[in-house]
Parts: structure tokens; sequence; C-alpha cells
């Protein structure tokens, strides 16, 4: 785990601190209570996506990778990469990796890249997650080479979302008073923040999706960055619904508030685009609706255009064949596909924060078990069996 914050506080430091509103709402519910349903005999139609149970071994799988036919995890809570065998026993790949999350090999194997995360201590209570201290691409090479870049170093020296405005843009006296007084940042630009969460193989480099920096980074495998896009804010017209549950009074219904775009999972299209989740930086409970996105984005100049929204927890997502985009909710406990731009619940999935496909185009997902046991944290594969009448 980050050193003084559990994975349930890595996934907070996601959605905490400048990126938050509320209190992240939901961690809890959707990873307390971990259904696998069983398959059903195949002797119906129609045929419907259930999870079939690889292994019960893992804590926080936050990613999953595939290097031919095994496949791979990045476990937050075990600080570990694994192996996960067919018998769901793990083999450990990489022993030191604290708050590890991302993960990705390049082509042919030859490089392994996985990201980490380290946090100080925890501020006093009610002053937001302990702040990261080291955020790292750590790249393996040929020969036992390893390479680490720096994503933190880069924030500071760079900062790229410095002239992005977040909050409310002339706010009224009243306003200031009543986001000041609920502990909400009233406007801003881009702060120094990085964390580096997921990470992807473009070509001869990799992009690294940064949680914290709102951004999407380029990463050489001798550890250059640079950057690759900045993620857009993530306006909300504030209604009257939404002041009554905020406790805010009525001179802030009607102004739109700009959360930060917070980047969890990055993965290259066979059309040559990247396509990235996101959350939406502020409570990810429906207090403020399914404001989960979808980007697609291209890596020659870094042009942004949504693809879907309306997910309750967008924390990865895998390509299909035909086009398909599989998105895992962890809030809202399910696995999405999106079709014509619209997200639709294709399996019920409490506690699921990683999907991906396999060389054969099989979808697997990975679970988050509780900070106390049981149950476990899963690797599990989807399939279609045919349900009974």
């Amino acid at each position: 785990m980050i050193a003084g914050v559990g994975w349930i506080g890595q996934l907070i430091l996601l959605s905490s601190g400048h990126h938050a509103w509320a209190r992240l709402g939901g961690v809890g519910a959707a990873c307390s209570a971990l259904l696998l349903v069983t398959p059903m005999p195949a002797s119906a139609t129609p045929k419907v996506p259930t999870s079939r149970l690889v292994s019960n071994e893992l804590a926080a799988p936050f990613n999953i990778a595939f290097k031919g036919r095994g496949a791979y995890v990045a476990d937050g809570g075990l600080n570990k990469v694994v192996r996960v065998r067919r018998d769901g026993t793990l083999k450990t790949i990489v022993d030191d990796a604290p708050g590890t999350s991302g993960l990705a090999f390049s082509k042919h194997g030859r490089y392994l890249a996985y990201t980490t995360t380290e946090s100080g201590p925890p501020p006093a209570e009610g002053a937001g997650p302990p702040p990261i201290t080291a955020s790292r691409l750590n790249i393996n090479g040929p020969h036992g080479s390893h390479v680490e870049a720096d994503t933190l170093a880069y924030e500071k020296a760079n900062n790229p979302d410095q002239h992005v405005h977040y909050g409310v843009r002339h706010p009224s006296q009243c306003v200031k008073d009543a986001l000041k007084k609920a502990d909400i940042p009233v406007s801003y630009k881009g702060l120094v923040d990085s964390h580096a969460y997921s990470v992807a193989r473009y070509k001869k480099k990799w992009v690294v999706a940064d949680a914290g920096g709102n951004d999407l980074l380029w990463v050489t495998n001798r550890g250059k960055i640079s950057t690759l896009a900045v993620l857009p804010s993530q306006p909300l017209k504030i209604t009257k619904a939404i002041a009554k549950a905020q406790e805010l009074p009525k001179c802030v219904v009607g102004k739109t508030y700009k959360f930060e775009a917070v980047p969890t999972d990055v993965e290259v299209g066979r059309d040559g685009y990247l396509y990235v989740t996101t959350l939406p930086g502020g409570p990810e409970d429906p207090s403020l609706g399914a404001r989960g996105k979808v980007y697609r984005v291209n890596p020659h100049n870094g042009h942004i255009k949504l693809v879907a929204t309306g997910f309750l927890g967008a924390t990865n997502l895998a390509l299909g064949k035909h086009g398909k985009i599989f998105v895992a909710e962890l809030f809202g406990g399910q696995i999405s596909v999106v079709k014509l731009g619209k997200a639709h619940k294709y399996v019920s999935l409490p506690g699921v924060v990683a999907v991906e496909t396999d060389r054969s185009g099989a979808l697997w997902a990975a679970t988050l078990g509780s900070e106390k046991p049981p149950p476990p944290g899963t690797l599990v594969k989807i399939v279609k069996v045919r349900a009974n009448p």
C-alpha cells in the first residue's frame, strides 16, 4: 500500500484533496460485498455474461496486463507485480513496488513498465488525504536494466494544467462565503500534484495517465518525460437538488463548478488513438450523478474528443473487438459497454476496479477486497453462458 495509507486511501487520493467537493462516498459499499456469479448450465438462451473466478489471492488489483498467455496484475495492496498462475496462485515478478497501480508490457515483452506511488503521514483529521511524496514510472528492460521516470519531479517543474481554471468563475461574495464554509475550493488554477496511476505502451514510448496532474505524459525507455495532453475540466451546473444535498445557499444555484479531470486508465486502440477513463474530480457516489467519462485522444497532437459519459466511478477500461469499449464502474458495481456513445450495463460485478482483454479478445476483470477480509481481491474471467428462460 502507499506509505501511511491503505488501498482504499489510494482510491481516495484519486478523488480527494483539491479534486474533491464532498467526501468520497460509496467505497465501503462497493468493496465490502463482492459477489461472483456462478455460471448457469448452458441449456437455454440467450447467452449472458457472468464471471468465473481465476484467483482470490489478490488484495488491490488495480490493473491487469497480458504477456503471451500469462495474466499479470499490479497489486497496490501487496505492493507487488504478480503473475497469476492457472491454479490461481501468484508468482512475484516485482517485489518492492509501493502503491503500484499501472502495468504494461512492450509489444514483444522485452520491457515491463509499472507505476509506484508513496505518500507522507496523514494530515490532521478532515484536512484531506496524505500528500503524495513520490510518483514514478518504473521501466524494467533487457539484461536487468531498470529506469525510473519521476512524474512528481516533472509536475513540479512543469505543472501542465497550470493554466486550466477550476471552481467557479467570477463568484459573488455569497458564493465565495458558501463554498469556503463548506471547505470547497472557490476558484483556482491547476496545482502541483502527481499520481502516476496507469500506463500503456504506444510504439516505442509509454503513455502515463497521471491522476494527480490531470494529464497524459509521454515517457521514453530512458525515462525522459514530456506532456502529451491535459484533460479538460469537468463542469457541473449546480441545481437546487445539489445545493440542498450539499447544504449550500440559493446564491450557488445555477452556477457552474469546474472540477478537475482525474484520468484513471489509458489504452491504445486499433485505430491508433488513445482511450482514457476519467473520474469527475468530486464525490463518486450518486449525489452529483454518474459523471465519469471516456475520451479519445490523438497521440500526434493531443486533441481530445469525448466518447461517452454516464459512468459511476470509471476506474479502468478495456478495448474489445468491433470497437467495443468496456468500462469498470467501481461505484456502480458493474462493467459497462459503450454503444453509440452511451453506456450500457454489461455485467454486475461489485468491487470491480480493472478490466482488460487478452490476445484472444476475452474479457478479464479484477475486484477489490475489503481491508478486513473476507472477501479478498480477485481476478475473474468474463464468460457468456446460456441463461435459464
